[in-house]
């Protein structure tokens, strides 16, 4: 069943139609960003919200399940068609791609600063596709391949709702400035980090699998160990390794280029190149359902 509420959260998060806007979700984001703002000991409150979510939609599973099979699953999809974002991260990676062959780089611009919300308007083409690339792929593992992973391992939604809560807590702490370390954000930051451990790993095994293995296990080995936690590193020397491009150095959140070592290896990000890191998380999504099925046929 784990199987089969994935796939089907997956199609309908690609069968809506092309020219409809992307999904958005105030309800799940913005009570989130509220409730850790306001916050004065997010120890304390991350670990309400985040356990207290999860075992709601584990209470609501449970009870659904009690009343007939068909209704808890049907549950699970939903839930899953609303935190997968599958749907928006390939709205806006599309537009950007089309504008950029287009020749339209205001326009490729304008994409970007949407669904990064930081408009940098010297960008030229390299530095758009760069972007491009490094938010596609640690949109692919944060809303797909690190919520299905937590998915497949608890029962019912727990895992996916727990994860894609502690993914917002932690994204809403990172944009502040003055964190410090007794700063509340840093436990929902860290918590993240160690929810993410092992998603990550999988997910930077899973593109050295599918691209150039062994010039994403060099770029993995020499690269993400000179980082302090971020499990980022690790995901995009992986995939700049995979795919064969140099995606530079990290980027602040507030979109400057930070003094650090490089992501990945080889060309010069071109355009021709995001249509190569659509195959890549294609084919990685491929991998992982055919790991499921193999585990769910094993079961």
């Amino acid at each position: 069943m784990t199987l089969l509420a994935v796939i089907l959260a997956l199609l309908i998060g690609q069968a809506r139609p092309r020219a409809s806007q992307p999904w958005h979700m105030p309800w799940f984001e913005q009570p989130v960003r509220r409730i850790a703002d306001r916050a004065r000991h997010n120890g304390l409150v991350w670990t309400l919200v985040v356990a207290g979510a999860a075992l709601a939609s584990l209470a609501a599973h449970r009870l659904l399940l009690s009343l007939h099979p068909t209704l808890a699953f049907g549950f699970d999809v939903v839930i899953l068609c609303a935190i997968l974002g599958v749907h928006r991260e390939n709205h806006f990676f599309r537009e950007v791609h089309v504008a950029l062959r287009l020749g339209e780089l205001t326009r490729a611009r304008q994409f970007l600063s949407q669904w990064r919300g930081h408009y940098d308007p010297s960008a030229d083409e390299a530095e758009v596709v760069r972007l491009s690339v490094v938010q596609a792929l640690v949109a692919s593992h944060q809303n797909v391949f690190a919520t299905v992973l937590w998915f497949s391992l608890l029962p019912g939604p727990t895992g996916a709702v727990m994860y894609r809560l502690a993914a917002a807590l932690a994204a809403n702490r990172s944009e502040r400035q003055d964190d410090g370390p007794e700063d509340p954000g840093v436990f929902a930051c860290r918590a993240f980090q160690h929810l993410d451990w092992i998603p990550v790993r999988l997910t930077a095994t899973t593109f050295a699998v599918v691209g150039n293995f062994e010039d994403a296990i060099l770029c993995w080995r020499t690269q993400a160990q000179q980082w302090r936690g971020h499990s980022s590193g690790i995901l995009l020397a992986s995939g700049g390794g995979a795919l064969g491009v140099r995606l530079g150095s990290p980027i602040d959140p507030h979109g400057h280029s930070a003094d650090r070592p490089e992501w990945g290896c080889g060309d010069v990000p071109r355009v021709e190149m995001m249509q190569a890191t659509v195959g890549l998380i294609w084919r990685a999504l491929c991998l992982c359902l055919l790991v499921l099925t193999l585990i769910a046929v094993a079961a």
